[in-house]
């Protein structure tokens, strides 16, 4: 108990001197938020791309894909195929009609509104009239649905604020295409938000695809109706195709990019974290110079050297506290829903979403914060704890 009560007296006559010594705790502080700052904003990347595409899809629907097809872009259904397909059990119908609709995906090129002169794939997906059905966070937020059999197009909401000529009223220009856009749409914040739909007819007479498609989305009667559609289709030496769930498609289409920011994250937070703890052990080390005295009094009148080790490694510690809480703020305020759109790798398409600095993002900003804090105030703690009482009583 007495070394708990020694300890306290000491922290709090360190943390009451922190004003005297504002412009070096400043050096610190700074230092420590600008890591926290760039370690938060750079993850809030990866989470906002994850929760775009995780949020996306639905565990009551599958999607059918040639087997061995990592993603629509590399896969291919015939007509026939899709003829098979919906014979399936397990699909929900609606009188004799299937709730199933096969679907393909092109990517056009279109300057983002940012940086016009940078031209990025856009994906734009071919529906047929079963497809809206399918999906029931769907809906139109302005303008009106495209007629089937037209040069009609809608755009999602987040295409539409990431890239020109997407506006109710714009004609789109692609090759020797021309596409009227009639509408916008939302979808729940989903990746489809990101796509232009288009009748199918269309797009692959424009593309000169025949009767092809590239995948075929189905509304399952339950659940738990999942398995025996997979199965019954795996099993069909008529077909050579994979089945997913469609949210687990989706979220599996976030991993590598998301993997690829973290790495960055965590990479740049380390490299810039070392001169921060540099910064934290240099405004130690002249806290504990200049207070040499006042620690060797202390000694001198029976504080033992673990209250003082432990006062110094606290008031950096709390240095980093407020430093990583500084950056959190900044992080949050300056990053948290800013909207962008970014590549991604296994579809070679552009996806928009919004940064995301999440509860957990913050905590582990503010851990990190400490983390820096408290090694950068070992050394110095030590030197402090050993110093001799008759040379710091000597000190100026």
């Amino acid at each position: 108990m007495q070394w708990i009560k020694q300890t306290l007296a000491v922290l709090a006559l360190n943390i009451r001197t922190i004003p005297q010594r504002l412009s070096s705790s400043g050096v610190a502080i700074v230092g420590i938020a600008g890591v926290v700052v760039v370690f938060v904003s750079v993850l809030s990347i990866a989470a906002g791309f994850a929760a775009a595409m995780q949020s996306s899809g639905s565990p009551d629907r599958a999607l059918v894909m040639r087997s061995g097809a990592d993603s629509e872009m590399t896969s291919g259904l015939s007509g026939t195929d899709v003829d098979v397909i919906k014979q399936a059990p397990g699909i929900r119908r609606e009188g004799q009609a299937p709730l199933a609709a096969a679907e393909l995906v092109v990517i056009i090129d279109l300057p983002k509104i940012v940086s016009p002169d940078a031209p990025a794939n856009v994906p734009v997906r071919g529906i047929g009239p079963e497809s809206i059905p399918l999906r029931s966070e769907f809906s139109i937020v302005e303008g009106r649905m495209f007629k089937f059999g037209t040069n009609e197009v809608i755009a999602g909401r987040a295409a539409k604020g990431q890239f020109v000529h997407l506006n109710v009223g714009d004609t789109i220009v692609s090759g020797q295409n021309r596409w009227d856009v009639v509408g916008t749409f939302e979808s729940d914040g989903g990746v489809a938000e990101t796509e232009i739909w288009i009748d199918a007819r269309t797009l692959q007479g424009a593309y000169r695809r025949g009767n092809t498609y590239q995948s075929l989305l189905a509304r399952l009667e339950s659940r738990e109706s999942y398995d025996a559609f997979r199965d019954w289709l795996t099993s069909n030496p008529q077909l050579n195709v994979s089945i997913r769930r469609e949210n687990e498609y989706y979220a599996s289409q976030s991993q590598t990019l998301t993997r690829l920011i973290r790495t960055i994250g965590f990479g740049i937070a380390a490299l810039m974290g070392i001169g921060a703890v540099f910064g934290a052990i240099l405004t130690m080390y002249t806290a504990v110079a200049t207070r040499a005295r006042e620690i060797a009094t202390l000694r001198a009148l029976g504080f033992n050297t673990g209250s003082v080790l432990v006062s110094v490694l606290a008031e950096s510690m709390v240095l980093g506290l407020i430093g990583g809480t500084i950056g959190g703020a900044a992080a949050y305020l300056g990053f948290n829903g800013y909207q962008t759109s970014t590549m991604n790798f296994q579809t070679f398409s552009q996806v928009a979403f919004a940064f995301r600095v999440t509860p957990q993002l913050l905590a582990l900003g503010l851990f990190y914060a400490l983390l820096m804090g408290l090694i950068g105030g070992l050394f110095p703690a030590i030197r402090a704890a050993r110093l001799p009482i008759p040379v710091a009583l000597r000190e100026l």
